[in-house]
């Protein structure tokens, strides 16, 4: 039995699971329920060994994550806003880090915290009538769950300042110019592509998966020195691993590898 949550539906497939935002009344707007949500659903399919890729999408053509729940956001205070930044960061920081790729199926609005939703994830596809924002400036605030630190990695200072400092809302064919997405689709295509993107991915050691994602992530906040010894270190830790004597018999025998994850 699969569990079920009050703000997103889970579909399992192994070896992909399908996580999608499910308040499209508000157009997925993030709030406590949801984090509560996605921190459950991540800590479960981080610890299931038969998953290998993870998509998150939103429920309805109209938005991915349209930000936070503006009704829950006007009730805040110092404290409480701090509060609610960290709790948001903190569950981003889980999906972040959860060991698998997690790919952003990104339909209408990812705006606010929709789009530091979307920056969490290991990749991004969108669909082609996909608009993405960070506007809080105009609520007087500053992006609070991420979006100040994962935005200029993802696409550099400039242009995630030009983003943050205007509120400007852009169409997807901007967000693939200036690195925010990776791919962008029809509509109609976004599903079937992340599914082909996610078995592609799945198909390989996942050891391997989660050791890359690992070296990217941690070697970004590092000097290049400490970066390229992590790099080092994995690749050590890789080497006994039963995946890469399967990887390197089978590309010598000229067959498919068989992967375990082990």
């Amino acid at each position: 039995m699969l569990p079920t949550y009050e703000t997103l539906l889970l579909e399992l497939a192994p070896p992909i699971a399908l996580i999608t935002l499910n308040r499209p009344a508000v157009l997925n707007a993030l709030n406590a329920q949801v984090f509560n949500d996605l921190e459950s659903v991540f800590t479960l399919l981080a610890a299931d060994p038969g998953l290998r890729a993870i998509l998150l999408t939103g429920a309805g053509p109209k938005a991915f994550a349209a930000g936070a729940d503006i009704k829950e956001l006007s009730l805040t205070g110092s404290a409480s806003a701090e509060r609610l930044a960290l709790r948001g960061q903190s569950v981003f920081t889980l999906i972040a880090t959860c060991g698998k790729p997690v790919i952003a199926c990104i339909n209408g609005f990812a705006l606010g915290g929709g789009c530091e939703l979307a920056l969490a994830c290991t990749l991004r596809i969108a669909s082609a009538d996909a608009r993405l924002g960070q506007p809080e400036v105009k609520l007087g605030l500053i992006p609070g769950y991420g979006g100040t630190q994962r935005l200029p990695r993802l696409v550099g200072p400039s242009a995630a300042l030009k983003l943050i400092l205007t509120g400007d809302i852009i169409p997807a064919a901007e967000a693939l110019r200036i690195g925010l997405v990776d791919e962008v689709v029809p509509a109609e295509e976004l599903l079937p592509r992340a599914r082909a993107l996610a078995t592609q991915i799945a198909a390989v050691a996942p050891l391997a998966v989660a050791a890359a994602i690992d070296a990217v992530h941690r070697g970004a906040d590092l000097p290049l020195a400490d970066a390229v010894a992590l790099e080092a270190a994995l690749f050590g830790r890789l080497s006994d691993t039963s995946d890469k004597h399967e990887g390197v018999h089978a590309f010598l025998e000229k067959r498919g590898p068989t992967f375990t994850g082990s």
